[in-house]
C-alpha cells in the first residue's frame, strides 16, 4: 500500500522545473600543438591537464557546474591560432582560454581575445609584450626580460667579459637574444655575434665554427632541447670547450640522451621546476605524471599543470555563473597559487607572474640545481 501511495503521489505531482536544476556546462578552450615541430609540446601540456581536471572533478569543487576542456590543434602557427581563436570566441560556453605555445601565436591569437573580451592564460609566451596586448592576457611563465638578464648577470660573476648568442629565429628568439645581451652589454660585456637560425635546422656546424673564429668566453643559447641536443653534440665534435648558458627551454632529460653525457656536460640554464624536488606536492605530481604517462614531466607538462590549476581556481572563486569578464577579473586575484613551479601571484595591473627562477647546471647527465 506504502508503494502505491508512493507512486500515486508521484503521478499526480506537478512536472519539476528543468532550468532550476540543470548543470550547466563551463568549458575552457586549450589551444596548443597536437601536430607538426611542437608537437611534444602539446602533448605534454594535454597530459597535464588531464591530470588537473581529473583531480578536479574528483574534489567536487564547484557544484552545479560540469567542467570541461575542449582542445584545438594550432601546430603553434599564428595563423592557425587565429583560426583557432575565432572559433573559441564563437563557443558560448567557453569562458577561458589556455594556450599558445609560442610567444609569436599566443600573441596573434591575442588580438582576436582582446577585441572578443575573452580571457588567455598562456603557459608558456615569454615575450614580454604579449601581456601588453590588452588587460584580457596572462601567462604562467618568467618573460625574457627576467631569465636573460638573470643569466647575463651568471655569466658575469663568472668572469665572461665575451660571449657569442645563437637563437632560434621567431618572436622569443629575438626577444631572448635583445634582453640578455642588453644586460651583458650594460655589465661591461662584449657580444661579439648574435646568430640566428631557421627553426627546424639541425646542422650548426657553420655557425659553430665562425663563433670558434671569434673566440668568445662563453656562448649562450636560445633554442628548444632537439635544437639544443644537435647544437651541442656538434660543438663537442669541433672541440668548442668555453661555457655554454641556455634558456630553460632545453630543461628536458631527452636533451642528454639525444647528445650524451660528454657534449652536455657544465651546460647552465634557469629553471622554475626541478623533477627531483623534495616537496611533496612536486613529488607526488612527479610520481603520477610518470605512473600515467610512462616518463618523467619536464618544465613545460609543469608550468601546464599550474596554469590549468590556476584557471580551475579562478572558475571555483568566480562560481557557477561565471562570465568571461568574471574569470578575467578572478584571474587578475590570484595571489600565492601554490603550484610545482613554486608560489605564483598576478600583478593586478601588469598580470605578470612573480616567480623566482633556480640555477641549474648538467652534471655527469643529471640536471642539478645549484644551491
Amino acid at each position: 500500500m506504502l508503494t502505491r501511495r508512493l507512486l500515486l503521489t508521484a503521478a499526480a505531482a506537478p512536472p519539476a522545473l528543468p532550468s532550476m536544476a540543470q548543470t550547466r556546462t563551463i568549458a575552457i578552450g586549450y589551444m596548443l600543438p597536437l601536430t607538426g615541430e611542437f608537437s611534444q609540446y602539446g602533448e605534454r601540456f594535454r597530459n597535464s591537464a588531464t591530470m588537473a581536471m581529473d583531480a578536479f572533478r574528483a574534489s567536487g569543487r564547484l557544484p552545479g557546474a560540469s567542467i570541461v576542456i575542449r582542445y584545438e590543434d594550432t601546430r603553434s602557427d599564428p595563423r592557425e591560432s587565429v583560426n583557432v581563436a575565432r572559433k573559441f570566441v564563437d563557443d558560448r560556453e567557453i569562458v577561458g582560454v589556455l594556450g599558445d605555445f609560442s610567444s609569436s601565436a599566443s600573441m596573434a591569437a591575442a588580438q582576436v581575445f582582446k577585441d572578443a573580451g575573452m580571457p588567455q592564460l598562456s603557459q608558456t609566451a615569454s615575450h614580454p609584450d604579449f601581456v601588453k596586448i590588452s588587460p584580457w592576457q596572462f601567462r604562467n611563465i618568467t618573460t625574457q626580460a627576467t631569465e636573460g638578464p638573470l643569466i647575463a648577470r651568471w655569466m658575469h660573476e663568472n668572469s665572461i667579459k665575451r660571449v657569442a648568442v645563437i637563437c632560434i629565429q621567431n618572436d622569443w628568439g629575438q626577444s631572448v637574444a635583445s634582453n640578455y645581451n642588453a644586460m651583458f652589454q650594460q655589465l661591461g660585456g662584449t657580444v661579439i655575434t648574435t646568430e640566428f637560425y631557421n627553426p627546424g635546422t639541425r646542422d650548426f656546424r657553420a655557425i659553430l665554427t665562425k663563433i670558434a673564429r671569434e673566440r668568445p668566453e662563453g656562448v649562450y643559447l636560445g633554442m628548444f632541447y632537439e635544437d639544443g641536443a644537435a647544437l651541442l653534440q656538434q660543438r663537442r665534435q669541433l672541440g668548442l670547450r668555453m661555457p655554454f648558458y641556455g634558456t630553460g627551454s632545453l630543461y628536458e632529460p631527452r636533451l642528454v640522451d639525444l647528445a650524451g653525457k660528454d657534449a652536455t656536460e657544465g651546460l647552465r640554464m634557469s629553471t622554475v621546476f626541478a623533477v627531483d624536488s623534495d616537496a611533496p606536492h612536486v613529488k607526488a605530481y612527479v610520481e603520477e605524471y610518470t605512473r600515467r604517462f610512462g616518463g618523467a614531466p619536464n618544465t613545460f607538462s609543469a608550468v601546464a599543470f599550474d596554469a590549468v590549476n590556476i584557471m580551475l581556481d579562478a572558475l571555483v572563486r568566480a562560481g557557477p555563473s561565471v562570465t568571461r569578464a568574471q574569470l578575467r577579473d578572478e584571474l587578475a586575484k590570484t595571489k600565492d597559487f601554490p603550484g610545482v613551479t613554486g608560489l605564483t601571484t598576478f600583478d593586478p595591473e601588469t598580470r605578470e607572474p612573480d616567480k623566482q627562477l633556480a640555477r641549474m647546471e648538467v652534471r655527469d647527465g643529471r640536471f642539478v640545481v645549484l644551491r
